[in-house]
């Protein structure tokens, strides 16, 4: 069987990059998780990642299990927390918040997690989180205690995104914070583009279709959206996020 890795390569080989919808299994989702899956199937997403920052009640573990339920595409985990893994996803983010100095969540985390991930036999993909200051203060910065790099200086973004390389991760993901004011800037997504070799993952703040293509032909091989869509009309959205992501940089 393919890997969920390999899968999300073929798809950006085939249609110039891939789209990834974010849901959070909290609570708050309840009447709308189902739902929001059964969109995602239809509407020409590509994966999704399931996770969030804070566990809010008990019930996060059967949220994802609903979602593993009804989707017809790959879940895979977007760690918040090793408090988070479960046996309902098909692969996960091995993430390294590589952007901060925090070392629980550059390491800490990581060695906690990594038995249990092999017991369980879940795919991981290496990634780097490189966190951007979106304009607004993110629950992941909260709750791990690390600075954003800024948007203005390209040439620290491309300093980790190197580390990040020659470390041996098989993603970089450039992230703006859930609910982020101002999306990555092309700038900076052309100019870690230019310089690395490693696929990269753009979200936070991509708040239109338009943008979202945009990151793609700056050299985003994933576009990730989660909050514009809980805002406004998921369905539709996710139709005309899918179709400009799609028919970006071949």
């Amino acid at each position: 069987m393919t890997s969920v890795f390999q899968h999300l390569l073929d798809i950006k080989s085939q249609k110039g990059a891939a789209y990834i919808v974010l849901i959070d299994p909290d609570e708050k989702n309840d009447d709308t998780l189902i739902s929001q899956v059964r969109a995602a199937n239809d509407t020409g997403v590509d994966a999704l990642f399931v996770g969030g920052s804070l566990m809010m009640d008990s019930k996060h573990n059967d949220r994802v299990a609903t979602i593993k339920r009804e989707a017809d595409i790959p879940v895979i985990f977007f760690p918040g927390g090793v408090n988070q893994i479960n046996t309902h996803y098909d692969a996960m983010l091995f993430l390294t918040l590589l952007s901060g100095r925090n070392p629980q969540y550059l390491i800490g985390e990581q060695v906690v997690a990594a038995p249990i991930v092999k017991d369980l036999g879940i795919e991981v993909i290496p990634t780097a989180y490189l966190l951007f200051n979106g304009g607004t203060q993110s629950t992941v910065e909260v709750m791990s205690g690390t600075k954003p790099l800024p948007m203005s200086r390209p040439d620290i973004a491309i300093a980790h995104a190197l580390a990040a390389e020659y470390l041996g991760n098989k993603l970089i993901y450039l992230e703006a914070g859930s609910g982020a004011k101002e999306a990555i800037p092309v700038e900076i997504i052309q100019k870690v583009y230019a310089q690395t070799v490693v696929p990269l993952i753009v979200g936070g703040g991509i708040r239109s279709p338009k943008a979202a293509r945009e990151r793609v032909e700056a050299g985003a091989s994933f576009i990730v959206t989660g909050t514009v869509l809980e805002e406004n009309n998921g369905r539709g959205l996710m139709t005309e996020f899918a179709d400009a992501v799609h028919r970006g940089k071949s």
